[in-house]
């Protein structure tokens, strides 16, 4: 169980390969898990309540939480990895909900207009309530995630050659200053990249594409960051509808990666 988040502590993010455990369990300090949960809350939401609760222009769904994590609507399939109603399961393990969100399987807005009408409403207010006071279960959510990333993206691949390959980059990533919270936040921010859906003309933009571009002979964090940046641009030419409003923004948030 991961610590509290308990206020901002701005020093700087080194974690060894002792993070990792003999289980793939990821071990933070009560340190660590601030500035990851912080930072991922700022890419996601600018760490502004209001912003626990979006539904973003051009998308089809609303978004929840430091993660901004999707939730469909009722008859809305898209292509990717819903992951709110896991959070709100992961959530009542420890965390009282409410009955509406107990009971709704779906997204109980069918539009983004109906969505902004509800803005306000007692529902949602004590929906951006819950989201602000679980923000440690949430970074734990996320967290779980990430530790089950490796084997499915190895499991993934056909040739211990690519194995091998994308096991070393994982580890070499793991090894760096910020280098956690960069395969955290990706893992949270565009997915493993196992997902058949998860493809723009058969091409992903998850963690594990990212993986797959890097090279062995260059500085890790910087060869990361390149590589994210060069499946995030192939997403953004490959997409069916225009895209590009994004990358300014995800190259923002790649930056992040190379920071203290």
């Amino acid at each position: 169980m991961l610590l509290r988040l308990i206020g901002i502590i701005f020093i700087s993010l080194t974690i060894s390969p002792a993070a990792f455990s003999a289980s793939n369990k990821i071990q933070l300090t009560a340190a660590q898990a601030q500035i990851i949960g912080q930072k991922i809350w700022k890419n996601e939401g600018l760490s502004k309540v209001e912003n626990l609760t979006v539904w973003n222009k051009g998308e089809d769904f609303p978004s929840f939480g430091i993660g901004h994590f999707i939730w469909y609507p009722q008859a809305v399939e898209g292509p990717f990895t819903e992951s709110f109603p896991q959070l709100i399961q992961h959530l009542s393990r420890t965390t009282p909900l409410p009955d509406w969100l107990n009971k709704t399987a779906d997204a109980p807005w069918s539009s983004r207009e109906r969505f902004y009408v509800d803005i306000n409403s007692t529902r949602m207010n004590g929906l951006r309530q819950l989201l602000h006071n679980s923000i440690p279960q949430q970074l734990e959510f996320i967290v779980q995630r990430m530790e089950t990333a490796l084997p499915k993206m190895l499991a993934n691949l056909a040739t211990k050659a690519q194995r091998d390959h994308v096991d070393r980059q994982f580890y070499r990533v793991s090894q760096q200053l910020n280098g956690i919270y960069a395969l955290i936040d990706y893992v949270n921010f565009k997915g493993e990249g196992v997902s058949a859906k998860e493809r723009y003309k058969g091409q992903g933009w998850g963690l594990l594409q990212v993986l797959e571009n890097m090279n062995d002979n260059a500085d890790v964090m910087p060869e990361f960051v390149r590589a994210a940046d060069f499946v995030l641009s192939r997403r953004v030419k490959n997409a069916p509808r225009d895209e590009s409003r994004w990358l300014p923004g995800w190259r923002n948030r790649l930056q992040t990666y190379l920071k203290p």
